[in-house]
């Protein structure tokens, strides 16, 4: 019996042992690149995200797809059978790829895992930073291994909020300036879901579209800590739906759900979607 084995019982023992030799293997790939390198690489013709989305992309569905199963990622093309199964993975290679270009250790392999459209297994690896992130509904999240859970927070006051770097960058931001939390720009909605999942931040949120491989390996692993995740109409994040982009998504941990609703309530519908 393996360590993950160990600290985790649960009836999707065998999601997750598959996870995590997806990130193992995904672990791999990464080894080959050097993301402070890779905008130079551009620059000569090549095109190693691509290469890395594509090659972590085919790992992915080698160590987790079984028969009867179903398949969403953002490298590959859709296919609507996924709609009749019960059991489907809904995966992001590499999300946060302009980090992953620019080095800045931001980006992650996001995989989720979807039953009857509950996202209930996650797990997330980030290559720059080692923080491997796993966990299902039945038995909590493993942070780097050890058991973690989402903020105990109660207010707002002082509370770390991470926020998108290319929304802050467009202004998105600005009401929420002046409030009596920190904001901190960050790249890959997928990580940040993770380190809310863990505790080490208290909330995160997004009030412009996501597609669902960007966040539902995230909103399991939320959901997994205790935490708190919903869509901007209020409602529980639904996967594997024909159209899989989300209109926003807010999470934070169990105690600040409704200070989270109030805050961004207002600016709701305000945003404009990137063009």
């Amino acid at each position: 019996m393996n360590k993950l084995q160990e600290s985790m019982t649960s009836s999707y023992a065998d999601i997750l042992l598959r996870i995590q030799a997806a990130l193992d293997a995904a672990r791999l790939i990464f080894d080959r690149f050097s993301p402070g390198a890779i905008a130079a690489e551009y620059k000569i013709g090549h095109d190693p995200v691509t290469e890395a989305d594509r090659a972590v992309d085919a790992v992915l569905r080698e160590n987790l797809l079984r028969n009867g199963e179903g398949w969403l990622s953002e490298e590959t093309a859709d296919n609507p059978s996924r709609l009749d199964k019960e059991r489907v993975w809904i995966v992001d290679p590499l999300d946060g790829t302009r980090e992953f270009v620019l080095g800045l250790p931001e980006f992650c392999v996001s995989i989720g895992f979807v039953e009857k459209g509950v996202p209930v297994a996650g797990g997330i690896f980030n290559p720059a930073t080692q923080q491997t992130f796993l966990g299902a509904v039945d038995c909590g999240v493993l942070y780097n291994g050890k058991p973690a859970r989402c903020s105990q927070r109660r207010t707002l006051d002082g509370a770390l909020i991470l926020a998108s770097r290319s929304e802050v960058k467009r202004g998105d931001w600005r009401p929420f300036e002046n409030g009596p939390f920190k904001v901190q720009a960050m790249g890959s909605v997928a990580y940040k879901l993770a380190l809310v999942a863990a505790g080490l931040s208290d909330i995160t949120f997004t009030l412009t579209p996501k597609n669902e491989w960007d966040v539902a390996a995230g909103a399991a692993l939320v959901r997994s800590a205790g935490g708190f995740v919903c869509t901007l109409e209020k409602t529980a994040l639904a996967a594997n739906r024909r159209d899989p982009l989300l209109s926003g998504l807010l999470a934070s941990g169990p105690f600040l759900k409704e200070q989270l609703l109030a805050l961004v309530e207002p600016h709701i519908g305000v945003t404009e979607p990137p063009l």
